[in-house]
């Protein structure tokens, strides 16, 4: 039951950790966005939304997202890995204006960050899930099995001296018959004996 609460101390421990984390992400996230969506409005007022649009089409395609476990106190908890371009965006940015080349940027760096706010995120939710396991298992031990279990010991403990009360009264029993047995064979022995 030791283990289980250190289990429990040691997962909240870092639950509060990761839970830091990803409040300061969320918070870099807000303002990547915020930057983000102030650049795509200023592309589109400098370039057109047409030729934002043509230029978003040309983008190459990122890689895929690879999802490898890592385990933190028994809890598998997903690393995510990838997600990134096949080929490096500098030449392609070197040819397109600026302020569409600025829009990339910044959401190049929202898609990292998104990336990162996720994995925290259910790291987050699987460490509650086993936080609030553990619980329940450290109160069924606490609350349930050592009750039974001490309920056990107390029925086997009354069961073996009842048993040991009755064998001292059968031992007795049969000390006070081969006494009375003694007696009779000795006065039959001085009956013959006369």
């Amino acid at each position: 039951m030791k283990l289980l609460k250190l289990k429990r101390q040691a997962l909240i421990l870092e639950f509060f950790n990761i839970s830091k984390a990803s409040s300061r992400l969320r918070s870099e996230l807000q303002l990547e966005l915020d930057k983000g969506y102030q650049s795509i409005r200023m592309a589109e007022m400098l370039d057109g939304e047409m030729r934002l649009e043509n230029e978003a089409m040309k983008i190459p395609q990122l890689k895929k997202l690879l999802i490898t476990p890592k385990n933190v106190m028994g809890v598998s908890i997903p690393k995510l890995e990838g997600g990134t371009r096949e080929q490096a965006l500098t030449e392609y940015l070197l040819e397109i204006p600026v302020s569409i080349s600025e829009a990339m940027k910044a959401f190049q760096e929202v898609h990292k960050i998104v990336l990162d706010v996720a994995e925290k995120e259910t790291t987050l939710r699987k460490l509650l899930y086993e936080i609030d396991k553990t619980k329940r298992k450290a109160n069924a031990i606490e609350n349930v099995f050592i009750p039974g279990l001490q309920a056990a010991v107390k029925f086997i403990t009354f069961r073996l001296e009842e048993m040991e009360r009755d064998t001292f009264t059968m031992l007795k029993t049969v000390k006070r018959k081969m006494g009375e047995r003694e007696k009779q064979s000795e006065k039959e022995a001085s009956i013959i004996a006369e």
